[in-house]
């Protein structure tokens, strides 16, 4: 077997955008579209104040100087002024953005997209807030556009390749982010993108193409070592991810999500001390993902701290409310202490979130029995129980909940 074909990485769980290869957190400003009314005469003075050209200029300078409350400000009088401003409702959507306001930035968003539907950085936002969600199915939309717009759009086709990726449409991402291989080929998680999804195509070509430009460019790096760490934690070889990992770690001890994976390495091991350490040295590299509370959590849960475990359940929730195993977690602890009506209120936010959720409507079932409401109970276990039969013979969900995330992909390129 050639060099390429035995380090094959078959992953079940995505990875890895870092930092070191050209990506960034920050907000995509959109293109700024400005429509000004006319002054009333005899306006004089006062009038000349409310110019919206010049406090739309004044909004702007605020919002790449960061001074968001000021950029808002100034962005609301334009608005004031005139309504119709799209470029006005489109940089209060970035604003919101920025302070992770999901539903108020696309709120401003779509008001701006309506106003100007030609514009492909709105929409391209736009696709960006749901993709910050985590939403990659609704994101799929808003990118496809301005690629068709805008074919030599870097960022909207890496972004939807990526959407593509997540949603298992791996002939549609390969049609998307092959283009990009002359700009893009010197990132690992680019070329590991596009492997995986090579792989899962059938396209041998490609698949080997893009495997052997990873061992060209990235063997013996740390960024190599966490991909094939990572490939170890997904085939079950958690020896094996270990050493990789502490390969990437003793080079770089700050690399993103190196510590993440380890902790997920040293869990799968029940090696619980171990696993607790590595997600708290993420958490301090990382402060802001929620994904390393959310596992520590699990630890904590599973030695039965159940006080430490609803501490990271909550701090994770609050840094996404959308994270359905926090949401769960939460609830059977809820449960086992027998407040059976803040585990129906968790349960019930993991339904709004995933209609599919058997093993949430299960436990549901349960606790309204135990709540005396034996009936409904009833009825919801029997729903479960199909539900779960479905799923199994599906393959399509394991009873305890979701696959362990990856949010090493959940990064954009500049």
């Amino acid at each position: 077997m050639n060099r390429v074909s035995s380090i094959r990485m078959t992953f079940v769980v995505f990875l890895l955008l870092f930092l070191s290869s050209g990506v960034t957190s920050g907000v995509t400003n959109t293109t700024s579209v400005q429509r000004t009314a006319p002054a009333k005469a005899g306006a004089g003075a006062a009038q000349a104040a409310r110019d919206p050209q010049k406090l739309f200029e004044a909004g702007e300078a605020a919002l790449h100087a960061g001074k968001l409350d000021d950029a808002e400000r100034e962005f609301r009088q334009v608005l004031a002024i005139d309504p119709g401003v799209a470029g006005a409702y489109a940089n209060l959507g970035v604003i919101h953005m920025r302070r992770k306001q999901w539903p108020r930035a696309l709120e401003m968003l779509h008001k701006a997209e309506k106003l100007a539907p030609g514009i492909a950085g709105i929409r391209l936002n736009i696709g960006l807030a749901y993709f910050r969600q985590n939403d990659f199915v609704r994101a799929i939309h808003p990118f496809e556009s301005v690629v068709q717009q805008s074919p030599d759009s870097y960022q909207a086709r890496y972004l939807l390749g990526l959407c593509y990726f997540f949603n298992d449409r791996w002939t549609d991402a390969i049609g998307t982010l092959e283009p990009l291989w002359g700009k893009a080929s010197d990132q690992l998680n680019y070329l590991y993108v596009l492997e995986h999804a090579a792989d899962k195509a059938k396209n041998q070509a490609l698949e080997e193409k893009a495997l052997a430009r990873m061992v060209e460019i990235g063997e013996g790096s740390p960024e190599f070592h966490l991909l094939m760490g990572k490939g170890h934690i997904n085939r079950g070889e958690y020896d094996d991810a270990v050493k990789e990992l502490e390969a990437a770690a003793q080079a770089d001890p700050k690399l993103p999500f190196v510590h993440f994976n380890l902790g997920l390495a040293y869990t799968h091991k029940q090696d619980y001390e171990r696993a607790r350490d590595e997600f708290h040295k993420d958490i301090a590299l990382e402060p802001d993902v929620p994904f390393s509370y959310e596992q520590l959590g699990s630890v904590e849960s599973t030695a039965g701290n159940e006080d430490e475990a609803a501490k990271n359940y909550r701090s994770a929730l609050k840094l996404d409310p959308q994270l359905i195993s926090s949401h769960m977690g939460l609830a059977k602890i809820e449960e086992h202490r027998r407040h059976y009506a803040a585990a129906l209120s968790e349960l019930d936010r993991v339904i709004r979130l995933d209609r599919g959720a058997a093993s949430a409507r299960y436990l549901r079932g349960q606790v309204l029995v135990r709540m005396g409401r034996d009936k409904e109970g009833r009825a919801e276990l029997a729903s479960a129980t199909k539900m779960l039969n479905e799923q199994r013979a599906a393959r399509h969900k394991e009873l305890e909940g979701e696959t362990v995330p990856s949010p090493e992909l959940a990064r954009e390129p500049e």
